[in-house]
């Protein structure tokens, strides 16, 4: 079993910048392909960003692209979400997944409670 707990989501500018971070409990965490997603508010949960166990290829959607960095941190069985140049439209709820297999997609194993960003214009 791996429990997900996200943290350091809050309320930004325009323009500003968050690190969301997401904590695994288990020994088989650097094993694991992690990745983020959101869902706003009357919207369907989408991908956002994944990487792979050994952080050597990572994917992102192409609507954070360029703004938005994914990385790991096996040691600290951490995930994180580097967040630039945010826009109103990138508030919604974060969550963290993980997987066994060599991606992450709704219907991953395991799942975070998420955390709330929310940006202002």
């Amino acid at each position: 079993q791996v429990q997900l707990v996200e943290s350091g989501g809050g309320l930004v500018q325009a323009g500003g910048s968050l690190r969301l971070s997401c904590t695994a409990s288990g020994r088989t965490f650097s094993s694991y392909t992690m990745g983020w997603f959101r869902q706003a508010p009357g919207k369907e949960r989408e991908f956002v960003a994944a990487i792979t166990w050994g952080g050597g290829r990572t994917t992102y959607a192409d609507s954070v692209k360029g703004r938005f960095t994914i990385s790991r941190d096996n040691a600290k069985n951490t995930v994180y979400l580097q967040m630039n140049s945010l826009k109103p439209e990138d508030t919604a709820v974060y969550y963290c997944a993980g997987d066994r297999r060599a991606t992450v997609t709704i219907t991953s194993e395991y799942w975070g409670r998420g955390t709330q960003v929310t940006v202002s214009s």
